[in-house]
């Protein structure tokens, strides 16, 4: 059993619906920070700090849900 096994999903999503998207106003610290690596002008330190910080529940979410695929088409 992995550590991404011990996580209940549930957690996983609250978090990123919370920690992942928040600020909502004007518009989340995710999306800002997705639109700047795509523009290049994700430079300075807490830019990268920051879409790592919010970018991690979904990181986990995504990892959560490919182990439950991958293990459910296993014991099938």
């Amino acid at each position: 059993m992995t550590l991404i096994d011990r996580i209940p999903l549930s957690t996983l999503i609250v978090a990123a619906l919370t920690l992942g998207l928040a600020p909502f106003v004007p518009e989340p610290h995710i999306w800002e920070k997705l639109k700047m690596l795509a523009s290049g002008t994700l430079t300075r330190p807490i830019d990268v700090f920051d879409l790592l910080f919010h970018g991690l529940p979904w990181v986990l979410l995504l990892a959560k849900l490919a182990r439950i695929a991958t293990t459910s088409k296993h014991e099938s």
